[in-house]
């Protein structure tokens, strides 16, 4: 006779007891921000929701939630299960202080852009606008304009160069000093590369010129080295065994980089050289020497001034007309526009690199 052995089952917990829902601690955070909000709000006695205090409502409102929720936790659960809640919740409320400046800056633009985030100020320029009224429709286009000129100057340059430093440079001198130039141009302020492009026309069509196409080779200047950085180090992350087994097909170096390597990298290139075109969107100082300023529309890159939006921002609120609040009204408008600019262009850089990423470009 033979003994059947029977199979031990591991008992299974079916209660929840003792512990919180996982809906509890959000549900106690927006509570305690609430609560915040109401008590920063009575203390507005002016009433404008620009002199609302966004940094210390969150502040005071993540007091409330570090305190609240370590009692809590101690009543319903335990004091070992408390005290893990509270170090998870001081160290979220590290990470949301470190968002302090972008919460409070982006509240103040959005609060007071929307005054003149109307119909008119994205359909006329301030052509013969003296006062109320009149927009920036002249400065987006300009904003854009300029800033896809220096997108089509620095990617293929930018590109290229990452290519040659990662695929046929490594151990050169050559190499060498094109890194160490890179690392040079990064640190290169704004105001100098405006500068330099100032000079080179001066020398060769004359003082005081001015065009679009000057402010995009100024803008170019700072975003080749971001772009060759960024691409760099995506394209050396690319596992050698792609490379190897394209070469073990019979595949010649230059149509695996094509084919295999740009690629398998895109998704990230496209990240770089989005942040490339965020770092040089908003420069004020090089296109105030390069492009200048007008009151009306012209996008003509290769004749006379343009405007563009953060010249146009810095122009209304530095002098402001009569009435004032006018004018600074146009500016808060246009640094939202600015703002909601660099947003779209991530939209879509997430967009393009999902499209074209390996992961779905079969599908």
């Amino acid at each position: 006779m033979t003994a059947t052995a029977t199979p031990v089952v591991a008992p299974t917990r079916t209660t929840t007891a003792g512990h919180l829902p996982k809906w509890a601690p959000w549900a106690l955070l927006a509570i305690c921000l609430a609560i915040s909000a109401v008590i920063f709000a009575f203390a507005n006695s002016s009433g404008d929701p620009a002199d609302f205090n966004i940094v210390l409502t969150v502040v005071l409102g993540m007091i409330f939630y570090l305190v609240l929720i370590f009692v809590l936790s101690s009543v319903a659960e335990s004091r070992r299960h408390a005290t893990d809640r509270l170090m998870t919740a001081l160290v979220s409320s590290a990470f949301v202080v470190a968002l302090l400046p972008l919460i409070s800056l982006l509240y103040t633009v959005v609060v007071n852009g929307l005054t003149r985030f109307d119909a008119e100020f994205f359909s006329s320029s301030m052509r013969n606008i003296v006062g109320d009224g009149g927009g920036a429709v002249h400065a987006i286009w300009g904003t854009v304009l300029i800033t896809l000129g220096a997108t089509v100057i620095s990617v293929p340059i930018g590109l290229m160069t990452s290519i040659y430093l990662v695929e046929y440079g490594q151990g050169k001198k050559l190499a060498r000093g094109i890194t160490f130039l890179v690392d040079v141009m990064t640190g290169i302020p704004s105001i100098v590369a405006g500068l330099f492009i100032y000079s080179v026309f001066a020398l060769i069509v004359g003082p005081g010129t001015r065009m679009g196409i000057m402010g995009s080779l100024a803008l170019s200047v700072l975003m080749i080295p971001v772009v060759v950085r960024g691409s760099e180090e995506l394209l050396r992350i690319v596992p050698n065994e792609l490379r190897e087994a394209a070469y073990a097909l019979g595949v010649p170096k230059w149509l695996t980089i094509l084919k295999v390597v740009l690629p398998t990298a895109i998704a990230g290139i496209t990240t770089s050289i989005m942040l490339a075109i965020s770092r040089v969107i908003g420069e004020t100082a090089p296109l105030l020497l390069t492009v200048g300023m007008v009151q009306g529309m012209n996008l003509n890159m290769f004749s006379g001034q343009m405007a563009t939006l953060p010249v146009f921002s810095y122009m209304q609120a530095k002098y402001p007309g009569i009435p004032a609040d006018a004018y600074l009204d146009r500016a808060w408008a246009s640094a939202l526009t600015l703002i909601l600019i660099v947003m779209v262009l991530n939209l879509v850089a997430r967009i393009i690199a999902k499209v074209f990423s390996p992961k779905t470009a079969g599908r």
